[in-house]
């Protein structure tokens, strides 16, 4: 169901304060049977302080057995059905960056790679992490690349990241990835989903060949994957729909391009936790919404890294006060979809999630995480669920019907 509607009409203003703190990829497994997970291995006290609390349970990004990506799982959390307003990553890359992006203008998440001289098939999908520097220095490269009837933009995002936006005339979507999302087989052509696509697939390869041609001698980063190949579908804004002051704190791009989507102001934040904290702090008198940013509890997971996440979990908790202490009134602790370090990608397991309010009625939960919040008074619910509840505890929701 989509809620945007119901929340637009019901939604009043009101002096309280809603935090939304997201920690990227927060689900995770056991390494091994009966063990903890990464948050229920992680020393947090202030964490299972607040749950303690709070009324706590699991939640669906998209739909039971669905694994989603990273720009679905937080249009959810911000109220929006990711089964009705689809997104491309390429949109949320290019808006991340503050890049112009024009209503019909094609927009691409590329990721550089490595690719086997001689067999050509993918052994690492993010060329080993390269440094931003090293992947501005390809951009700039890649902008040599012309295409008939079409103007070509190639701007550097983080590390291995990058966007390719296309502007001309009759550039149509629905188009697949080349991202196989696995090493040992080679990358895939753009193809198209519907036959008005065609010319534009074309456009897309012919410029992948010419790419893969500049990069064959920059090892590690001598291929590139395009995906998320997508146009700006116009959303319903987050502002006019909940009566809202929204504002995002995120270090990587992507995250603020879906927040810039959604109508978020952007605050400018350093790479560290401590710096989002401190924009937090700085900006917390001009908002009523804040959606605060997590990221390397994903990057840890995506690296199959159990400990370090497990210390960036820690981490948070260790600053988690600091944010506690501006007084919000609702609190909600989640993540966008789960990343378990057994894994190394996203899966569909169901994130655990608080919500702390100053009229709550607290369940029995006594510590963060996956099993303790199975049995949470929230119950199983979906990440769509979380903004109306949030707006409720806020007071910011009138009454519906006679």
């Amino acid at each position: 169901m989509d809620s945007m509607p119901l929340m637009r009409e019901l939604a009043i203003e009101a002096k309280t304060k809603i935090l939304l703190m997201v920690l990227d990829g927060l689900g995770g497994l056991p390494l091994t049977p009966g063990g903890p997970t990464e948050l229920e291995a992680a020393h947090t006290p202030n964490l299972d302080a607040l749950a303690a609390g709070s009324i706590c349970g699991l939640s669906t990004p998209v739909a039971p057995g669905i694994t989603p990506g990273s720009g679905p799982g937080h249009l959810a959390l911000f109220g929006y059905d990711p089964l009705q307003y689809e997104i491309g990553r390429g949109v949320l890359e290019a808006l991340g960056i503050g890049f112009d992006l024009q209503r019909q203008d094609l927009a691409a998440r590329g990721n550089f790679c490595s690719l086997d001289p001689v067999t050509g098939v993918i052994t690492d999908r993010r060329a080993g992490r390269i440094p931003s520097q090293v992947g501005a220095r390809l951009c700039q490269k890649l902008r040599a690349i012309q295409l008939p009837g079409v103007q070509a933009f190639v701007e550097p995002v983080k590390e291995y990241r990058f966007v390719l936006v296309l502007r001309g005339e009759g550039l149509v979507d629905g188009l697949t990835e080349t991202d196989p999302q696995q090493t040992g087989v080679p990358p895939l052509p753009v193809t198209a989903t519907r036959p008005e696509a065609q010319t534009t697939a074309e456009l897309l390869n012919r410029w992948l060949a010419e790419a893969r041609r500049l990069l064959a001698d920059e090892y590690p980063a001598n291929g590139c994957n395009l995906r998320g190949i997508a146009r700006d579908p116009g959303l319903p804004l987050m502002p006019e729909v909940y009566r809202l002051r929204c504002a995002a704190i995120a270090t990587y791009p992507m995250y603020r391009g879906v927040a810039r989507l959604a109508g978020m102001d952007i605050l400018p934040t350093g790479d560290t936790l401590e710096s989002e904290v401190e924009t937090l702090r700085q900006h917390w008198d001009s908002y009523d919404f804040f959606f605060f940013h997590v990221k390397k509890t994903d990057s840890m997971g995506e690296d199959g890294n159990f400990e370090g996440k497990v210390a960036v979990i820690e981490h948070f908790d260790r600053l988690l006060p600091q944010m506690l202490g501006l007084a919000p009134d609702v609190v909600i602790v989640t993540g966008d979809h789960s990343t378990p370090a057994l894994w190394k990608a996203h899966s569909w397991h169901e994130l655990p999630v608080l919500l702390w309010a100053r009229t709550i009625r607290p369940d029995n939960v006594r510590a963060f995480g996956e099993r303790p919040c199975m049995a949470g008074g929230l119950g199983h619910i979906r990440h769509t669920d979380l903004m109306p509840l949030a707006m409720a505890y806020a007071g910011r929701l009138t009454k519906f019907g006679a």
